[in-house]
């Protein structure tokens, strides 16, 4: 049976992990379910947030900090009715799409590897290893550039070989403004979208009236 043609196509969000650099884009991440919730948190980034500053009470030195926490379901339970389609599943259980997450905040172990011979040469500094950037999708409206702060995967259910075949991965992330990542960055070019999007969507609200208020205006 084919689906109704008038009906919407699904969009997930996920991660895309890209090169900073050059935008190359390395891996991209779908979420299997989109999560019921989003929580996003805003803190102001204020001048003189102690009071009695009067002079600074109004001045904001860098866009608010903004931190996303989402709970993603990861489920193979229909995929194992069906071996024949999903070998790599059949044998795996979701080990594979968990791996794929958990990896975004692992450094490669080519670089571990790398790194400890050149300390074992006595180089006098090992640089820190710089991961991809990742970019965090949610819409076309929201493609914002984070770092992952939070990462608690439960498993909920396993195979006969122990394989998780169920999980729940809680993430956090914090995004990554243009004073993180600076303006000449593909990141920092994304983030500035992402803000002006806001100012777009913001421009959009209908104001309101001082009737609807209660009152007939500033005193």
């Amino acid at each position: 049976m084919t689906a109704f043609p008038g009906s919407p196509r699904l969009i997930k969000g996920g991660i895309v992990l890209i090169d900073d650099t050059t935008g190359t884009v390395q891996r991209i991440i779908t979420l299997q379910y989109n999560p019921d919730t989003v929580t996003r948190t805003l803190q102001v980034q204020g001048v003189g947030q102690e009071s009695g500053d009067r002079l600074e009470a109004l001045r904001l030195k860098a866009p608010a900090q903004e931190t996303i926490k989402l709970d993603a379901e990861i489920d193979a339970t229909d995929q194992l009715e069906f071996p024949d389609q999903f070998p790599l599943t059949a044998q795996l259980g979701i080990y594979p799409t968990l791996a794929a997450l958990e990896t975004i905040i692992y450094p490669q172990s080519s670089l571990l590897v790398s790194n400890n011979s050149l300390a074992s040469l006595g180089t006098l500094e090992v640089l820190p290893m710089e991961a991809p950037l990742s970019l965090f999708v949610w819409s076309r409206q929201r493609i914002i550039p984070v770092r992952l702060t939070e990462f608690t995967i439960t498993e909920e259910a396993f195979d006969p070989a122990l394989n998780p075949i169920r999980a729940k991965v809680s993430l956090g992330m914090r995004v990554l403004s243009v004073f993180d990542i600076g303006f000449d960055t593909k990141g920092g070019n994304l983030y500035l979208l992402y803000q002006k999007q806001k100012e777009l969507l913001s421009s959009q609200f209908p104001s309101g009236t001082f009737g609807t208020l209660g009152i007939g205006g500033i005193p």
